[in-house]
């Protein structure tokens, strides 16, 4: 593989998550955009090609409106949506263009406002009538609500921790739990994290039921914040300084995977099988195993979703999910750990940034940058989303050898 088929992330930059009633998501993107500028020591008049990605604030020209702030240079922009895996689009958009060699650096920003948002409903019944009748293209499918369970967020992940449960055995309520308290430990170390406030097991076990079994320090949190992010080709790198190079982090692997056909894929989402795909094709395109990983960010948008992802990204061995937890692994000074910075259950999660949120941790602790939370000699890191509808995007990172 040449230096040009490398690609690096020179700059990236996010925002403290939280609630922001003061700033809109233009102000958020471009706090995170030049933010990533000055950290790649770069201007726009570098970027070649810009991704925005922004899913529920009906900003369908968020990219146009973000370059009215940050500096209109005339350059191609894809505005992005993509679920809950929108952030990682827009940088594997970015990658590409730079992969084929049209640019020489690609922005990717990530942006929400969500605080205050409730719970992130389905798409719900369609009427009150006890006779469903097919309507048109997508109504030619039953909605699935209030019929054959729930497409409400926290219920769907409900269903699927439950169902790990059922298959592999060896989880209860109190294990989903624990997992909510090491995130909300991890969170402590983390000043850019929405909530860094450590939580005792019968707290967290004792709060408001939202859908068994996850109470509400168990669920993301809804919140403001953008991430942004730079990259360009290993040709390209050689042209930056001696600090830049030592700074910039390869991407290994980037990867974004949607639904294989299978039965009743058209109406239950299923995260398991495109999130194994996915992270199989990673770990093939890196040259890299699970073992090889110093630390992972996944998607833990409920905490029944991060142990069933433990074995999806095949940090354990299939169905070992609850051994793999309970062995200590996943924490800060275990042998794997999971979601250093507290995990979207306390980072926060808006949603269209948490692709690239969670990119921007492992970077860096890739770094060396991590402060208190640094996970020490860290070479290797995985970064990981998935967005119902469905899609999952899977980033292998690497310390930079310079």
């Amino acid at each position: 593989m040449s230096a040009s088929d490398d690609i690096w992330i020179v700059g990236i930059r996010m925002t403290k998550f939280g609630k922001h009633p003061n700033l809109d998501t233009v102000d958020l993107a471009a706090e995170a955009a030049l933010g990533a500028l000055a950290d790649a020591g770069l201007t726009m008049g570098d970027i070649g090609v810009l991704a925005a990605g922004n899913l529920m604030n009906a900003s369908a020209s968020i990219g146009q409106q973000l370059q009215k702030q940050i500096g209109q240079t005339g350059i191609p922009v894809y505005n992005v949506a993509n679920a809950c895996a929108t952030g990682a689009t827009a940088l594997r958009t970015a990658i590409m263009a730079v992969k084929a060699g049209e640019v020489d650096y690609g922005m990717a920003v990530g942006v929400e406002k969500l605080s205050g948002a409730g719970l992130l409903a389905g798409g719900g019944k369609a009427d009150d009538g006890d006779e469903w009748k097919p309507s048109g293209r997508y109504g030619a499918v039953a909605p699935v609500d209030g019929r054959i369970g729930t497409e409400t967020m926290p219920g769907v992940f409900a269903q699927i921790g439950m169902e790990y449960g059922h298959k592999y055995g060896g989880t209860s309520f109190e294990l989903f739990a624990k997992i909510s308290e090491k995130n909300h430990a991890h969170s402590t170390l983390n000043p850019l994290a929405a909530y860094q406030k450590r939580f005792t097991l019968e707290q967290i076990m004792n709060d408001v039921m939202i859908a068994y079994p996850n109470t509400r320090p168990m669920c993301s949190a809804n919140c403001d914040g953008a991430a942004a992010a730079i990259v360009c080709n290993g040709e390209t790198l050689k042209s930056l300084s001696a600090e830049q190079r030592r700074r910039a982090v390869k991407v290994s692997a980037s990867v974004l995977t949607t639904d294989p056909y299978e039965e009743g894929c058209q109406v239950l989402p299923n995260v398991n099988t495109l999130t194994r795909k996915a992270a199989a094709l990673a770990y093939e395109q890196a040259g890299v195993g699970p073992s090889d990983l110093n630390l992972v960010e996944l998607h833990d948008c409920f905490a029944t979703a991060e142990l069933v992802h433990y074995d999806n990204l095949m940090l354990c061995d299939e169905g070992g999910a609850a051994d793999f937890f309970n062995s200590g692994a996943t924490w800060r000074d275990g042998s794997t750990p999971v979601n250093v910075s507290g995990g979207l259950q306390s980072k926060g999660h808006p949603i269209a940034a948490t692709g690239i949120a969670n990119i921007w941790e492992v970077c860096h602790h890739l770094r060396g940058e991590a402060g208190d939370r640094q996970i020490e000699n860290a070479k290797v890191g995985l970064a990981h989303v998935i967005g119902l509808g469905s899609a999952c995007g899977v980033h292998i990172l690497e310390k930079s050898a310079a």
